[in-house]
Protein backbone atom coordinates (compact mmCIF):
# COMPACT_ATOMS: atom_id res chain seq x y z
CA UNK A 1 0.00 0.00 0.00
CA UNK A 2 1.45 3.33 -1.01
CA UNK A 3 1.71 6.23 1.40
CA UNK A 4 -0.97 8.32 -0.38
CA UNK A 5 -3.44 5.40 -0.24
CA UNK A 6 -2.64 4.83 3.43
CA UNK A 7 -3.32 8.52 4.00
CA UNK A 8 -6.72 8.19 2.31
CA UNK A 9 -7.51 5.13 4.42
CA UNK A 10 -6.57 6.85 7.67
CA UNK A 11 -8.43 10.04 6.79
CA UNK A 12 -11.58 8.15 5.81
CA UNK A 13 -11.56 6.04 8.97
CA UNK A 14 -10.81 9.08 11.14
CA UNK A 15 -13.71 11.02 9.64
CA UNK A 16 -16.04 8.12 10.42
CA UNK A 17 -14.82 8.00 14.04
CA UNK A 18 -15.30 11.75 14.48
CA UNK A 19 -18.75 11.39 12.89
CA UNK A 20 -19.69 8.97 15.68
CA UNK A 21 -18.66 11.55 18.27
CA UNK A 22 -20.74 14.20 16.53
CA UNK A 23 -23.71 11.82 16.46
CA UNK A 24 -23.32 11.29 20.21
CA UNK A 25 -23.18 15.04 20.82
CA UNK A 26 -26.17 15.63 18.56
CA UNK A 27 -28.27 12.95 20.20
CA UNK A 28 -27.34 14.29 23.64
CA UNK A 29 -28.50 17.83 22.86
CA UNK A 30 -31.39 19.33 24.80
CA UNK A 31 -33.51 19.76 21.66
CA UNK A 32 -33.21 16.09 20.72
CA UNK A 33 -33.78 14.88 24.28
CA UNK A 34 -36.91 17.03 24.55
CA UNK A 35 -38.20 15.74 21.22
CA UNK A 36 -37.54 12.15 22.23
CA UNK A 37 -39.41 12.69 25.49
CA UNK A 38 -42.32 14.35 23.67
CA UNK A 39 -43.14 11.28 21.63
CA UNK A 40 -44.13 12.94 18.34
CA UNK A 41 -42.37 11.04 15.53
CA UNK A 42 -42.30 14.05 13.21
CA UNK A 43 -40.95 16.38 15.90
CA UNK A 44 -38.37 13.80 16.91
CA UNK A 45 -37.21 13.24 13.32
CA UNK A 46 -36.90 16.97 12.72
CA UNK A 47 -34.99 17.52 15.95
CA UNK A 48 -32.60 14.67 15.16
CA UNK A 49 -31.94 15.55 11.54
CA UNK A 50 -31.64 19.29 12.20
CA UNK A 51 -29.25 18.79 15.09
CA UNK A 52 -25.85 20.31 14.24
CA UNK A 53 -24.10 17.24 15.63
CA UNK A 54 -26.11 14.83 13.52
CA UNK A 55 -25.78 17.00 10.41
CA UNK A 56 -22.04 17.32 10.99
CA UNK A 57 -21.71 13.58 11.49
CA UNK A 58 -23.63 12.83 8.31
CA UNK A 59 -21.46 15.30 6.41
CA UNK A 60 -18.27 13.67 7.67
CA UNK A 61 -19.61 10.24 6.76
CA UNK A 62 -20.33 11.51 3.26
CA UNK A 63 -16.81 12.88 2.84
CA UNK A 64 -15.33 9.72 4.35
CA UNK A 65 -17.34 7.57 1.94
CA UNK A 66 -16.05 9.51 -1.07
CA UNK A 67 -12.49 9.05 0.20
CA UNK A 68 -13.16 5.36 0.82
CA UNK A 69 -14.30 4.94 -2.78
CA UNK A 70 -10.93 6.36 -3.79
CA UNK A 71 -9.23 3.77 -1.60
CA UNK A 72 -11.23 0.91 -3.10
CA UNK A 73 -10.31 2.04 -6.60
CA UNK A 74 -6.63 1.64 -5.73
CA UNK A 75 -6.26 -1.46 -3.53
CA UNK A 76 -7.97 -4.80 -2.92
CA UNK A 77 -11.04 -4.67 -0.69
CA UNK A 78 -9.57 -7.48 1.43
CA UNK A 79 -6.57 -5.27 2.14
CA UNK A 80 -8.56 -2.08 2.70
CA UNK A 81 -11.52 -3.19 4.77
CA UNK A 82 -9.67 -4.39 7.88
CA UNK A 83 -8.58 -0.78 8.41
CA UNK A 84 -12.21 0.01 9.20
CA UNK A 85 -11.38 -1.64 12.53
CA UNK A 86 -9.31 1.43 13.34
CA UNK A 87 -12.61 3.26 13.61
CA UNK A 88 -13.49 1.13 16.64
CA UNK A 89 -10.14 1.95 18.21
CA UNK A 90 -10.37 5.68 17.52
CA UNK A 91 -13.98 5.88 18.68
CA UNK A 92 -13.15 4.08 21.93
CA UNK A 93 -10.21 6.40 22.60
CA UNK A 94 -12.17 9.54 21.75
CA UNK A 95 -15.09 8.33 23.88
CA UNK A 96 -12.72 7.80 26.77
CA UNK A 97 -11.12 11.24 26.35
CA UNK A 98 -14.29 13.28 25.76
CA UNK A 99 -17.11 11.40 27.47
CA UNK A 100 -15.34 9.42 30.17
CA UNK A 101 -16.29 6.10 28.56
CA UNK A 102 -14.86 3.10 30.37
CA UNK A 103 -11.76 1.43 28.98
CA UNK A 104 -11.37 -1.63 31.16
CA UNK A 105 -9.06 -4.58 30.58
CA UNK A 106 -11.48 -6.33 28.21
CA UNK A 107 -11.84 -3.31 25.93
CA UNK A 108 -8.12 -2.61 26.01
CA UNK A 109 -7.49 -6.25 25.08
CA UNK A 110 -9.99 -5.98 22.24
CA UNK A 111 -8.31 -2.83 20.98
CA UNK A 112 -4.93 -4.59 21.06
CA UNK A 113 -6.34 -7.53 19.08
CA UNK A 114 -7.87 -5.20 16.49
CA UNK A 115 -4.56 -3.38 16.09
CA UNK A 116 -2.65 -6.67 15.77
CA UNK A 117 -5.11 -7.92 13.16
CA UNK A 118 -4.84 -4.74 11.13
CA UNK A 119 -1.06 -4.93 11.28
CA UNK A 120 -1.02 -8.55 10.10
CA UNK A 121 -3.54 -8.07 7.29
CA UNK A 122 -1.95 -4.86 6.03
CA UNK A 123 1.36 -6.61 5.42
CA UNK A 124 1.74 -8.18 2.00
Amino acid sequence: MTLPVLGLVLLSVSLSAVAQVLFKLGMSSEAVRAALAGGSPVRTALAVFLSPGVLGGLSLYGIGTVLWLGVLSRIEVSQAYPFVGLGFVLTALIGYALFGDTLGPTRIGGIALIMAGIFLISRR
